[in-house]
């Protein structure tokens, strides 16, 4: 029976710090199920999902701490219960641009929590040299779900906060080149 386990690791964005991570996984026993990188100024910050059978997961918690300390990583471990793949019918990708202000990504997010809507993914942005922001997000919604009304709301609340925005289909195959 196969066991899960959520590693997340942020540090100084170094050459081989995502291949030392992997192939510790790897080493285990353990397989990568989900996986997300990103850099962020100087640090990078990576968050997989692993699976394996309880020796192979024990394995990795025991050899992580060491692996950490060698790259100069903070890391955070946590067993999860199992993995579910969601069933959602429409995927969509919503968009904002405009002028960077304080509140617009907090109002977004809490647009879609009022409507008991799980954000998928979000990636924002910030152009100095401009003061712009941008950010996409992605979204999924059952069958039975009205995209007409959201999108109606979304692009008022866009307006209220003096942004662009707008909500885009997205094919199910589309989803992993967004994340």
């Amino acid at each position: 029976m196969s066991q899960y386990l959520v590693l997340t690791a942020m540090g100084a964005d170094r050459t081989g710090s995502v291949s030392e991570l992997t192939k510790l996984a790897s080493d285990c026993g353990c397989n990568i199920i989900d996986s997300r990188m990103a850099r962020f100024g100087l640090e990078f910050t990576m968050i997989m999902l692993l699976s394996g059978t309880i020796k192979a997961i024990n394995q990795l918690e025991l050899k992580l701490p060491q692996i950490a300390h060698q790259l100069e990583l903070i890391t955070m471990m946590k067993r999860t219960s199992g993995y579910k793949r969601c069933d959602f019918t429409q995927h969509f990708q919503v968009e904002y641009a405009g002028i960077d202000q304080s509140g617009v990504l907090k109002a977004v997010t809490a647009f879609f929590a009022k409507r008991n809507i799980d954000i998928s993914s979000l990636k924002s942005e910030y152009n100095h040299q401009h003061h712009q922001t941008k950010a996409t997000i992605l979204i999924a919604l059952p069958e039975e779900s009205s995209i007409e009304k959201l999108e109606a709301e979304y692009i008022e609340l866009c307006e209220q906060i003096d942004v662009q925005g707008c909500i885009k289909p997205v094919a199910t195959n589309q989803i992993s080149e967004l994340d």
